[in-house]
């Protein structure tokens, strides 16, 4: 199938072919006509599948279908992500895409100052891609009114969850008319992204492409076994030796991109980080340093796991092996595109091992193990499982019945007598215990119990007093 069956316009379709685009991919094969139908959509669609294209070019034909040219621009589409990164991506392919059609996007986010995106605000667009926290800083001093949206896109939905930005998004959403199409995209469709589809989306067409597992065929993917303040050094050996030209760092906080940054930097490896403390410029112009070869490494958090767009990446390196499986195919996920091999390579120290166990059973294959130069076989050796034994039942013993006479302590036990039985402990009856027939019969079964757990008593020891006689009804009385 090629873009001119999708029923696409041709000022859309020309600008497609200066992007040296040439098939469609399976989430733009199936998610264009149905927006183009009007449809909203739940799409599970990973980074690096096409999905920004699969939404960008329907809206575009949308928009220019239906377009006074006269009119003032207004937002009639709106686009939430969430990272700074991914929102310059998205308006760069919107305007890539939108070349000939005389329409305008922008992109606004925190990090940088505002007044460059209200001059642009103030001129008028057609489409506004934002992150959550900046758009609703602009819609709180009213310089954005989202009153004539129509489309609305929910991009890296699971992405903002676990940035805890979906309180956000929902007051956003509730400033966007109903009378909207709606579509949201996820790396991961969980129970929360369901109910927010639920809450938002109008009869949604659920669309699945691209399962996470199927990306990894093209990358190697290769396990290093190593202690925590070793990293670094394995690191700086493993650049050194394999020449590798350009590798991708991921670590799992801010405060260690930027030491690891600074042992990289002290062994002559050109490096910078990138995470949400680093001004929007930096990150800027350490991406573009990046892309042109200036950097060998970057050093990243899972911020910006999702935004980075690099062709050709050599290597990937899980310095810190991430929290969760998915997170890990998204790291990984930066290699290996457009048809490219590409090479992960994870570090994992025993304080991960129940990480790494986890992200094995999610892609459904054991990492491949290498030695290197600071192997410790002792350290090793914990991560290899060792086959579990089945137990083997013995078989009976065929031993004779023994003929030895049965010592069992119980046998010597005393008798107990029942209350017919004449007992050598029966109680004789006392006419002081027979008044009533009633008080007989309790006092004899009491006695009784009292004379079976103690067969050893002697009775005629014994004078149990009578209860019937007065305190005063001594013999000296009685005369």
């Amino acid at each position: 199938m090629t873009f001119n069956d999708l029923q696409i316009i041709n000022p859309i379709l020309k600008a497609i072919e200066l992007a040296n685009y040439d098939t469609p991919t399976p989430v733009q094969t199936e998610t264009i006509p149905l927006i183009l139908e009007g449809k909203d959509i739940l799409a599970s669609a990973q980074t690096g599948t096409g999905k920004t294209a699969a939404f960008a070019i329907p809206i575009l034909q949308k928009l220019y279908q239906t377009k006074d040219q006269q009119a003032l621009r207004k937002i009639k589409a709106l686009i939430l992500t969430p990272t700074r990164e991914l929102a310059n991506q998205i308006s760069e392919n919107f305007t890539r895409y939108s070349r000939f059609l005389n329409l305008k996007n922008t992109a606004v986010y925190g990090g940088v100052h505002q007044r460059k995106q209200e001059s642009i605000l103030y001129k008028g667009i057609d489409v506004l891609i934002a992150t959550p926290g900046r758009l609703l800083d602009l819609m709180n001093q009213n310089i954005i009114h989202l009153n004539q949206v129509e489309y609305l896109v929910i991009d890296e939905a699971d992405m903002m969850f676990d940035m805890g930005f979906i309180k956000d998004v929902n007051k956003i959403i509730e400033s966007v008319p109903k009378n909207r199409q709606t579509l949201l995209f996820s790396a991961t469709i969980s129970k929360e992204i369901e109910y927010l589809a639920k809450d938002n989306l109008l009869s949604p067409i659920r669309i699945d492409i691209a399962p996470e597992v199927i990306t990894l065929d093209v990358i190697t993917q290769s396990l290093y076994i190593i202690t925590k303040k070793q990293k670094t050094a394995l690191l700086i050996e493993l650049i050194k030796t394999e020449n590798i030209a350009s590798v991708l760092v991921f670590m799992r906080t801010k405060h260690s991109c930027n030491k690891v940054v600074q042992e990289l930097e002290k062994a002559e490896i050109k490096a910078e980080a990138i995470h949400s403390n680093k001004s929007q410029a930096h990150r800027e112009r350490a991406l573009l340093n990046f892309k042109k070869g200036r950097l060998t490494v970057l050093v990243a958090t899972d911020i910006a796991a999702r935004g980075l767009d690099i062709k050709a990446l050599d290597v990937v390196v899980n310095y810190d092996l991430p929290e969760t499986p998915e997170t890990y195919i998204h790291r990984i996920g930066r290699t290996g595109r457009a048809g490219l091999s590409g090479r992960a390579l994870s570090f994992c120290s025993y304080e991960e091992k129940s990480l790494l166990r986890t992200i094995e059973k999610h892609i459904d294959q054991k990492l491949t193990m290498v030695d290197h130069p600071f192997s410790n076989e002792a350290l090793t050796a914990k991560f290899i499982e060792k086959p579990k034994q089945k137990k083997v039942s013995q078989p009976r013993s065929n031993k004779p019945i023994s003929s030895k006479p049965n010592n069992d302590k119980s046998s010597n036990k005393p008798k107990r007598y029942a209350a017919s039985d004449k007992s050598p402990y029966k109680p004789k009856s006392n006419n002081a215990y027979s008044n009533t027939a009633t008080s007989s019969k309790k006092s004899k079964s009491t006695w009784q119990k009292s004379t079976n757990n103690k067969p050893s008593f002697n009775q005629k020891t014994y004078n149990k007093p009578n209860h019937n006689q007065t305190p005063y009804e001594t013999k000296n009385n009685a005369r």
